[in-house]
């Protein structure tokens, strides 16, 4: 298929701009599928509508679930009702790795055949984790011994739960899948990581949260990051009225803006409190040079007058890679990303595709076992591949700043979790708060 090449707009000087991101895709999803499996209706105010959030509701609405629009003077929120799950269905999960992995935990409550499949790279990412997972737990699962998508799940009505030992180290959306779904099954569920480092705790954390605040108990032992277990005890999901904070990881661009340009960008209602990944992000962008402050008024990045190379382990935080790769390229000392293997099983593969697009644009890239290593070099136009990647997109975007002639392939991927990106970012440098 070809895309279309999208011009990345030059910046002809320091960004000053206050960009409103909408809200974050995995509080959202995990909203989404909490009220889903709730005992009464839930409303999710300021939810993401996006391409990965559009999926789980309509994902959801064919299990039985109801999942209504309302609109607000803020835009559309949702209300959410559960139902008796059942099929026949066929779930399109597109490339939504929250989708295709939260979403079989759920469907084996439904009675019925329950089919999964989704976008052509979906087909390469793992899944056997949720599988082997479910199946541990007597539900038939028919994978013709993929470990990937397509595969067909038999529920009848009820899982009786009990224990699972998984490997999480390709993502830590195996253990949320699990834990989130839990609650619901006879025994609850006993959930046990053995295996290589586990990626991404955060999120693991936000999963656990938000089953807490809905009154699950949910025990957690975490012994290193080879061994970890999750023990969520059996009942009732109670409904929760909820507002969605905005996704941190999606400012990341947006802040990078102001990284590359010597710029300020604010990003309101930055929360004080969170357990989104992207909550790392002033912590990072500090350590390459820049200045941050935290107001009222939000998260404030001031560009730094010489951009530092990264010397980081980003296993907790891997979704901020790919704009922190794009610094790292015009950064003016070397990188060092590590912790990132897992990476590899992403969107696409990530490590690769960075390494080979920084080069493309006449940069140093190379990968390691778990991460990159960038050289500061002289960087030039090219065409810069997505990869049907969001976060690929935007890392092409940064760089465009400051790089003459980067034509991104297909920004219109962004749209899986910030819908109107370009939009955003030729709004953002129209702007001029100074």
């Amino acid at each position: 298929m070809t895309h279309e090449l999208w011009p990345a707009p030059r910046a002809t000087r320091p960004v000053s701009a206050t960009v409103a991101v909408p809200g974050s895709k995995s509080v959202t999803n995990r909203a989404l599928v909490l009220a889903a499996l709730a005992d009464g209706p839930s409303y999710i105010a300021k939810p993401l509508h996006a391409r990965d959030t559009a999926l789980m509701a309509t994902a959801l609405n064919q299990l039985g679930a109801t999942v209504e629009e309302v609109a607000t003077e803020h835009g559309i929120d949702w209300r959410v009702s559960p139902g008796q799950f059942s099929g026949p269905a066929t779930i399109d999960c597109g490339l939504a790795g929250t989708v295709m992995r939260f979403l079989p935990p759920v469907a084996a409550l439904a009675t019925g055949l329950i089919r999964f499949d989704g976008d052509p790279r979906a087909r390469v990412r793992p899944m056997r984790a949720i599988i082997e997972s479910l199946r541990q737990l007597g539900v038939e699962v028919d994978d013709e011994g993929r470990g990937m998508l397509p595969f067909t799940l038999t529920g009848t009505g009820e899982v009786s739960g009990g224990e699972v030992v998984l490997d999480a180290s390709a993502s830590s959306q195996f253990v949320s899948a699990m834990l989130l779904a839990g609650a619901r099954y006879r025994d609850g569920v006993a959930i046990h990581h053995r295996g290589a480092a586990l990626p991404s705790i955060p999120h693991i954390d936000m999963s656990v949260e938000m089953l807490r605040e809905r009154g699950v108990q949910v025990d957690v032992a975490i012994t290193s990051e080879n061994e970890a277990s999750w023990t969520v005890h059996p009942g009732a999901i109670a409904a929760l009225d909820m507002t969605v904070e905005p996704d941190l990881s999606n400012a990341a661009p947006f802040l990078a803006a102001a990284m590359v340009t010597r710029g300020e960008v604010t990003i309101p209602d930055w929360p004080t409190r969170t357990t989104q990944p992207g909550a790392q992000l002033p912590q990072l962008l500090e350590s390459m040079g820049a200045t941050t402050t935290l107001t009222s008024d939000g998260l404030t990045v001031s560009g730094p007058e010489t951009l530092l190379g990264l010397q980081a382990n980003l296993k907790e935080v891997g979704e901020l890679t790919p704009v922190l790769a794009a610094l790292c390229a015009v950064a003016t000392t070397p990188s060092t990303i590590s912790g990132i293997a897992h990476l590899r099983g992403h969107e696409t593969d990530r490590l690769a595709a960075l390494a080979t697009e920084i080069n493309r644009v006449g940069g140093n890239a190379r990968e390691t076992d778990d991460g990159l290593i960038i050289e500061p070099a002289a960087l030039h136009g090219a065409d810069f591949e997505s990869y049907d990647d969001h976060r690929m997109a935007t890392a092409g975007a940064v760089i465009g700043l400051v790089v003459d002639d980067v034509r991104v392939e297909d920004i219109g991927t962004t749209a899986k979790t910030l819908p109107n990106f370009d939009q955003m970012w030729s709004t953002m440098l129209s702007q001029d708060n100074a």
